[in-house]
Formats: C-alpha cells, sequence, structure tokens
C-alpha cells in the first residue's frame, strides 16, 4: 500500500553476521549429499558436521498456466521483486479502477498474508472514497474462509464471514484455478472471475536443491527434534519443513510455517544440535504454537493457537486498535534486534 519501502526493511545480513564469526555466503543450492557430508551450490562445495535447512519454499507458478509476477498475469508479495511489482500494479487499479481478486491458489500454504491485503485494500480504498468502483473477490482454496491451513482458529470462521459480509468483500472458496487469461481466472470445474488486478498466493514446494531429501512435493520430514528421520545430524526449520495438515479438505491446502513458529524452530534446533555436540540428549521437542497480528486497514486481530493444529489448549482471536499498535512497535523492535545481531533481548 505504499507506507513501506525496501530499504526499511532490509537488512545487512554479512554485516549483521560477521561480529558473530558467522560466515555469510550467498549461492543458490544445486545438491545435498547427507553420505559425503556436503552441500553443492553452483560455484562451490561445503563440507558440515551440521546442516540446517532453511529455504522456504519455491513459489510454484509454473503449476498453473497464467499465474507468475513474470510470465503471468497475477501477482503476489512473497518476495522483494515481487511485492515491488504489486505496488506498480496497485497504483496502476487506482488510476483505471476495476476488479480485485485475491487469494490463495490450490497447494498454497499461506493464508493470512492475502486476509491482510484484502483489509488493506479495502480500508486504503474507503480513504480514497474509490471503494464503490473496485468490486473485491476473496478467492480461496479453503474450505472456508478463515480456516487458514490450521481448521480454523477459535471463531475464525464466524469472524471472517461477518467482517467480510461488513466490508462488501465477496467469498469463493472451495475452489482450485485452472488457468488465468489477462482479465479472468478460469476456475476448475467451470466459472470465471473477472479481475483488473490479480494477487494470488502460489502453489508452494520445497527447494529443487534440498527436496531429493523430502516428500513428493519436496518439503522435508522432521522428527520431533526437528533431525531428519533418516540423516540426524540434518535439521529443518520453517516452510522447508514438512508438517501434515490437520485434516483432509476437498482441494488441496498446506500448513503455513509463520515467522513466529520458525524463530521458536530455529531457537529449538539451535539448542538440540548444541546438546549433540555435548553428548546430552536433545531437550526441545515440536510443540508448535503461533501468536499473529493480522493487520485490518485501520485495526488489527490478535489470533493465537497453542498448539496450531488441533485439537488446542488454547485458541483466541481478537480485534482491537491496541493490536495495530503492537504489530507496528513489533515490527520497529524486531528489525531493531536482527539489526543489532540479537537472537533475543540481553
Amino acid at each position: 500500500m505504499g507506507s513501506r519501502r525496501p530499504t526499511d526493511i532490509t537488512l545487512g545480513v554479512a554485516d549483521i553476521l560477521r561480529p558473530r564469526g558467522i560466515t555469510f555466503i550467498h549461492d543458490t543450492v544445486n545438491e545435498v549429499q547427507p553420505d559425503a557430508l556436503k552441500v553443492c551450490t553452483e560455484t562451490s562445495e561445503y563440507e558440515y558436521d551440521y546442516l540446517v535447512i532453511s529455504t522456504g519454499p519455491h513459489l510454484s507458478c509454473e503449476e498453473i498456466p497464467g499465474l507468475s509476477p513474470e510470465q503471468g498475469f497475477t501477482h503476489c508479495t512473497f518476495t522483494m521483486e515481487y511485492a515491488v511489482k504489486s505496488k506498480e500494479a496497485w497504483n496502476r487499479l487506482l488510476e483505471e479502477p476495476g476488479p480485485i481478486v485475491l487469494g490463495s491458489t490450490q497447494m498454497a500454504s499461506c493464508f493470512g498474508p492475502y486476509y491482510e491485503l484484502a483489509f488493506e485494500m479495502d480500508h486504503e480504498l474507503r480513504k480514497r472514497k474509490m471503494r464503490h468502483k473496485v468490486p473485491i473477490t476473496y478467492l480461496t482454496s479453503e474450505p472456508y474462509v478463515g480456516h487458514m491451513g490450521v481448521g480454523g482458529l477459535g471463531k475464525s470462521k464466524r469472524f471472517m464471514e461477518d467482517e467480510f459480509a461488513e466490508l462488501d468483500i465477496k467469498t469463493v472458496t472451495n475452489q482450485s484455478i485452472d488457468e488465468i487469461t489477462p482479465d479472468e481466472i478460469r476456475l476448475a470445474g467451470g466459472g470465471t472471475l473477472p479481475f483488473k488486478l490479480a494477487m494470488l498466493a502460489p502453489p508452494f514446494k520445497g527447494v529443487a536443491g534440498v527436496a531429493p531429501l523430502g516428500n513428493p512435493r519436496g518439503f522435508i520430514p522432521a522428527d520431533n527434534h526437528y533431525r531428519h528421520p533418516d540423516h540426524a545430524n540434518i535439521y529443518t526449520i520453517g516452510v522447508a519443513m514438512a508438517l501434515a495438515p490437520p485434516e483432509p479438505t476437498p482441494v488441496p491446502t498446506g500448513v503455513p510455517k509463520t515467522g513466529f513458529m520458525t524463530v521458536r524452530m530455529a531457537k529449538a534446533a539451535a539448542a538440540n544440535i548444541a546438546a549433540d555436540v555435548q553428548n546430552i540428549p536433545p531437550t526441545y521437542e515440536k510443540e508448535l504454537s503461533v501468536v499473529c497480528l493480522m493487520d485490518m486497514g485501520r485495526t488489527a486481530a490478535l489470533m493465537v493457537a497453542d498448539p496450531v493444529l488441533p485439537p488446542r489448549q488454547k485458541s483466541y482471536l481478537k480485534k482491537a486498535l491496541w493490536a495495530k499498535w503492537a504489530k507496528i512497535q513489533f515490527e520497529k523492535y524486531f528489525l531493531w534486534k536482527m539489526r543489532h545481531g540479537y537472537s533475543r533481548l540481553p
């Protein structure tokens, strides 16, 4: 929406890690050789005693014809380059208003950002007194809005339905996409959605260089201590990790691994590697919970799920203006912490 520039939220990783005695190498991994304890990149080879796979996803736009900010007709916010292209497309929409379609495709496993986009776009258009010129449709592979790949979160289904109804955001759920043309989305089983701007989360797969260690979609399995079941010195954290969905859905959906979850995984994996070096049993097990602050334009919502997959010990969803302030303050804190190389407050 233009409230941040790339320079506001990017960090010089090498400069942050160097004082910690950590060498940063920016390269593409072509292959992992677990028997040889070696990682092969496009330019070199690196031996390891322990390997932590934290590659994130491959955005598999090629699975749906016409889905891509580069070769296709849709936009996405999952890389900085794509986010910049999305901003340019948003500016064009403001000059020539028309329908927006946003949401998540089949096999996507990150839903929250597109709910945020729906609320943020609605808020921005109302501020500009243009909302009546821009119909918004939320299209998703989820069986219902608020499912988010985790079987819902407390009252999230009713909450999202009520919020979207109040804002006149139409919903199309439980849908997969056959093809995207320059001005419409063609749904499996028939039906089309016209658009002036389409922003869709693509299917997720594992990154090619590590995919042979994983499941059929390339995600890496992990035991309760984040170790590969066949290679105890390989750990996996974040989106790269295979995590089974809580329930089968008519259209396949993946389980999200949020930033909060990834930080928890990283700390646990680091502690377990340290324990292994000292020849003591691993101390941290895979107990994943999630805390999210969902931007809703003027306001925000706090969302808590413990554990992340049902049945849960605790589940909470609350919309409040203070949640918007908390999200802004967390952004400032997190960037400050990372720039100073703190894994937590000293």
